[in-house]
């Protein structure tokens, strides 16, 4: 029999936050999901469905990671100009292998040109992704150039809350799990995939006209685009208007008609980020566990999809009740752990 030593609080925290990552990295998932098609690809004959589903949700993860990394970059004409270049590069990538006809496989080795065709096929919900991203950066641009005239929106600002001991922010968001989340998405991306094989399937002719890879592409836009507006749809149709205010030694929390009331002391986890689709609060402490996304909910009228930042009073009394701090290279995400 043998002894194994206890695991210590350090490695138990590097475990959960290796996990927590790693199921969070979008772009970790997607590097899998193709090595795996490759090696499924490499191993077989011809190109079967499910390694055909992998290079598609793989490819959709590599964008999905891209973009998400381009919407942080500052200054944010530094994060269009690189995703314009990237969306631009790889259509013309695309363009020029289907324009090739096979040229550039021949004379390769299988195992190579293998890698290559899941490589291919990988690129097109990758350049959909991307350019519907895009798509939706540039409408942003051109709603604000008409928001000129009026006055521009802005951020949710911390007031005074009267007859209260704190201060609070009042917003829109969804109560919405960023697990959930991400699941609806892949769900997305998988009923893509499905429904875009059933064309192929159905359409053979007309695929055998146009070509295989090219054939792909405009079924990603012909059945990606409508399904990723009417996700965003539904989204936006969940909107709550919600409130979140700090007080001397509790959190207050409003998300619609429920209201919560958790103690500093009994907080055991408060995640806090200002900016992108992803800006939310997430809460879990006294029996409660929420997370409210505002980046993605409808906002307001006069009002952006972000956070205020958390004041400094806020940081002390937390910071006071045995929690720790943990701050994102750009400070827009803030996580509080109970030590």
């Amino acid at each position: 029999m043998t002894d194994t030593a206890p695991e210590t609080t350090s490695e138990r925290r590097l475990r959960r936050e290796v996990g927590r990552r790693f199921v969070r990295a979008p772009f970790a998932w997607g590097l899998l999901f193709l090595i795996a098609a490759m090696v499924w690809t490499i191993a077989g004959d011809d190109l079967s469905f499910f390694p055909f589903l992998l290079m598609l949700l793989g490819g959709w993860s590599v964008a999905f990671s891209f973009v998400n990394a381009t919407m942080e970059m500052r200054p944010v004409r530094t994060g269009v100009a690189v995703h314009l270049g990237v969306a631009v590069g790889l259509t013309a990538g695309m363009i020029l292998v289907i324009e090739s006809d096979d040229g550039l496989l021949a004379g390769l080795p299988d195992p190579v040109s293998a890698v290559v065709v899941v490589l291919q096929i990988a690129a097109g919900p990758a350049a959909g992704w991307i350019w519907l991203a895009l798509l939706s950066r540039l409408t942003d641009l051109i709603g604000r150039r008409d928001a000129k005239r009026r006055p521009p929106p802005a951020a949710p600002e911390w007031e005074r809350e009267e007859g209260r001991d704190g201060s609070g922010v009042e917003f829109t968001a969804l109560d919405l799990r960023m697990r959930t989340l991400t699941l609806a998405i892949v769900g997305v991306v998988l009923v893509v995939g499905l429904a875009g094989t059933a064309l192929l399937i159905a359409f053979d002719d007309a695929v055998m006209r146009v070509g295989a890879r090219l054939a792909i592409i405009l079924v990603g836009v012909v059945v990606g685009l409508p399904i990723y507006l009417l996700l965003r749809g539904a989204l936006r149709r969940r909107t709550l208007s919600c409130g979140v205010a700090f007080g001397t030694d509790e959190l207050r929390i409003r998300a619609g008609t429920a209201t919560h009331r958790i103690p500093f002391r009994h907080l055991q986890h408060l995640v806090w980020r200002t900016r992108s689709d992803y800006a939310r609060i997430e809460v879990r402490g006294a029996g409660v566990d929420l997370s409210l996304i505002a980046g993605l909910a409808a906002p307001s009228p006069g009002r952006t999809g972000e956070l205020p930042a958390l004041p400094r009073r806020v940081f002390r009394r937390l910071e006071l009740a045995g929690l720790r701090v943990e701050r994102s290279r750009r400070d827009e995400v803030v996580t509080f752990r109970r030590v």
